[in-house]
């Protein structure tokens, strides 16, 4: 994940319990400098807040969170955000590294099964039934007694409970945003997802990811419908969009941007963006501010 320029990034403290734990949690109000920052950060690791009490925004990327009880957010590494909040937030915070998960399951892909993290086209947040959310609570709370008397085997402990609880979380949203729940779909799916990830700054074409994944256009996009509901084309399309949004937010002229992101000359970049926003970026960039 590379850095922003001027913009704070908050990396996690593999030893804070002693020997390597790459897991924590914590309650949102003790944890006030790091969570409730109102200025502009970003994280190098996985982050799930989930909210019981309090108002205001949570602003992550270009879109707007309204807080409240019940609501969960969902943080992938990268991604700019910060708080503004109105009345006192209270609830938790879960945030790990991604090998916390990867190495024990043997898959560097492992966290794009789920639909939650690295979201451009769904929001990432969702806002559940007080027992739902209350389940969710009762995993956190297992989890926080278990942080309270760290033991030898805790990380198995922990481990366990966090995948119980992506599952769970992972079928809430599944029936919110009617998107695939299985995290068992075609590997090659979870490959794009990553690609994507990495290279949609160089690659904008369905064709140039199926080359690097050795399968058809057509097989890729029947992949990509199955899981997500979207062509291959419509996820590199809202992909760019997300991260134009996200640049504008950051007061690039439309010009940088639209450099950047290799488009021929800044009318295409406008028309693009028109398209998919109903806005220019000059008029997205005025109602921001």
């Amino acid at each position: 994940m590379a850095s922003i320029p001027n913009i704070k990034t908050y990396h996690f403290l593999p030893y804070k319990y002693g020997s390597e734990l790459l897991i924590d949690i914590g309650r949102i109000e003790t944890l006030k400098n790091y969570v409730l920052d109102s200025t502009s950060h970003q994280l190098s690791f996985y982050e799930i807040i989930f909210i019981q009490e309090g108002s205001g925004t949570f602003i992550q990327d270009e879109n707007k969170i309204s807080i409240h009880p019940q609501v969960i957010i969902f943080t992938s590494p990268g991604q700019v955000r910060r708080w503004e909040i109105e009345d006192k937030v209270k609830g938790y915070t879960l945030f790990f590294e991604k090998d916390f998960l990867h190495l024990f399951f043997s898959d560097e892909l492992f966290l794009y099964r789920f639909q939650y993290f690295h979201q451009y086209s769904h929001p990432a947040k969702m806002e559940i039934c007080k027992t739902s959310f209350g389940k969710c609570l009762e995993l956190l709370h297992e989890i926080e007694q278990e942080f309270k008397q760290i033991q030898n085997d805790s990380n198995h402990l922990i481990r366990s409970l966090l995948y119980q609880l992506l599952i769970v979380l992972n079928r809430y949203y599944a029936e919110i945003y009617s998107v695939q729940r299985d995290t068992y779909v075609h590997p090659d799916f979870y490959r794009f997802r990553s690609l994507l990830e990495k290279r949609f700054l160089r690659d904008q074409t369905v064709e140039a990811y199926s080359r690097m994944l050795n399968v058809s256009p057509g097989f890729l996009n029947k992949i990509c419908r199955q899981f997500s509901g979207l062509s291959a084309q419509q996820m590199i399309h809202y992909k760019l969009i997300s991260e134009i949004k996200k640049q504008l937010h950051q007061n690039k002229s439309a010009k940088e941007i639209s450099y950047e992101l290799g488009f021929s000359d800044p009318s295409n970049f406008n028309r693009f963006f028109k398209k998919f926003t109903h806005t220019t970026p000059q008029q997205y960039r005025k109602n921001i501010k």
